[in-house]
C-alpha cells in the first residue's frame, strides 16, 4: 500500500499537477509580457526531450555524487508530497509529521548544492554556495510562520500530539481557516515569500541567475539527469502550494462548492507567485539575507506572539 501511495500519488499526480502548475505559470509570465506563451503540453513535450538526450558528465567531476543528487532531490520532493496527499485524503499520518515534513523539504536545495559542488564547475560551484547561503537566510522565518498553525491547532485541541500532525492542522480547519486570523495572514505573507526563494524563483533567483552564472549548480547537467532537475522544480510548484493550503486553507477540499474554493486557491497562489516573480529584479544574496533574517523574521516572530495569543 506505501508503494501504491508513493507512485500513484507521490510521483503521479504530483508530476501531473505539477506540470500543469509550470504551465500556469509560464502562461501568466507570457500574458504579463504580452506573449501568447507555450501550449499545453509544452512542459511535457521539454522533458521528454530531455530524457531522449545524453548524459554528460564533466571531466573532474565526482561521479556518484553528481549522477545521485538529482534522484535524491526529486525523492525528497515525492515522499514528502506522499505524506500530505495521505493525510489530506486518508486520514493516515503520524506523529510528527509537520515536522517530518520541514525537513524533506529542505532536500530538494540540499540536491542542488551537492550537484553545485560535485560538477567541478566554478559556476556551479559559486551558484551552490547561493544556494547553501539562501537556504541559511529564509529556513528561520519559515519555520516561525509555518508554526503559527501548529499553535492554532494546540490552542484548540489542547494537545502538542495533534498540533504537530497535518491531520490535527486539517481537523483544526473545520469550522475556520487560520488564514483567516491576524497571526495566520501575516504567517502566510512570511510563507510565500520563503516559497519564492524555495523555488528559487525572481526575486531570489540567485543561485541559477542565468545572466550572471547561466544555470548554477546545474549548469554540467543535461539528458535525463536535467529532465529530473526540472521535473522536481515542477513538482515543487505543486507540492509547496499543497502544503501552504494545508497550513492555512484547510487543504483541498471535494464537497460541493468547495471543490471550486480549492481551485481558486491554488491557482490564486501560483498566481500569486507568478506575479512576484515578474514584477521585481533580482536582488544579490547579501539583499536576501537581510531581508529574511531582518523584515520577514520579524514579521514570523510577530505571527507566532500573535498566535500564542490567540489572534
Amino acid at each position: 500500500m506505501t508503494f501504491i501511495y508513493l507512485v500513484i500519488f507521490g510521483f503521479l499526480a504530483t508530476a501531473v499537477l505539477g506540470l500543469v502548475a509550470s504551465w500556469i505559470d509560464r502562461k501568466v509570465t507570457a500574458r504579463v509580457q504580452y506573449r501568447v506563451g507555450p501550449p499545453f503540453l509544452q512542459p511535457l513535450i521539454d522533458l521528454v526531450k530531455l530524457l531522449g538526450k545524453e548524459t554528460l558528465i564533466p571531466e573532474g567531476a565526482s561521479k556518484t555524487t553528481f549522477l545521485l543528487a538529482p534522484v535524491i532531490g526529486i525523492s525528497g520532493v515525492i515522499v514528502v508530497s506522499t505524506i500530505f496527499w495521505v493525510n489530506q485524503f486518508f486520514g493516515a499520518g503520524f506523529d510528527g509529521d509537520w515536522i517530518v515534513c520541514i525537513y524533506l523539504l529542505t532536500i530538494p536545495s540540499l540536491s542542488l548544492i551537492l550537484a553545485g559542488f560535485a560538477s567541478a564547475n566554478p559556476l556551479a560551484s559559486l551558484g551552490a554556495s547561493r544556494e547553501m547561503k539562501l537556504v541559511l537566510a529564509y529556513e528561520l522565518p519559515f519555520i516561525l510562520a509555518v508554526l503559527v498553525p501548529v499553535i492554532q491547532t494546540h490552542i484548540q485541541s489542547d494537545s502538542w500530539s495533534a498540533s504537530i500532525r497535518l491531520g490535527g492542522i486539517l481537523a483544526a480547519q473545520q469550522t475556520g481557516i487560520f488564514a483567516g486570523s491576524i497571526s495566520g495572514i501575516l504567517a502566510l505573507i512570511v510563507v510565500i515569500m520563503c516559497v519564492q526563494a524555495k523555488l528559487a524563483l525572481v526575486p531570489f533567483d540567485i543561485p541559477e541567475a542565468e545572466t550572471e552564472i547561466v544555470e548554477g549548480p546545474i549548469v554540467e547537467y543535461s539528458g535525463p539527469s536535467l529532465a529530473i532537475f526540472k521535473l522536481m522544480k515542477n513538482m515543487l510548484l505543486f507540492v509547496l502550494p499543497f502544503f501552504m493550503m494545508i497550513l492555512f486553507f484547510g487543504g483541498i477540499r471535494l464537497d460541493g462548492i468547495n471543490i471550486l474554493w480549492s481551485i481558486l486557491e491554488y491557482v490564486g497562489i501560483v498566481a500569486i507567485i507568478c506575479v512576484i516573480r515578474n514584477t521585481n529584479p533580482r536582488v544579490r544574496i547579501d539583499q536576501a539575507v537581510r531581508f529574511f533574517w531582518g523584515p520577514m523574521t520579524v514579521i514570523a516572530a510577530l505571527a507566532v506572539i500573535l498566535a500564542m495569543n490567540g489572534l
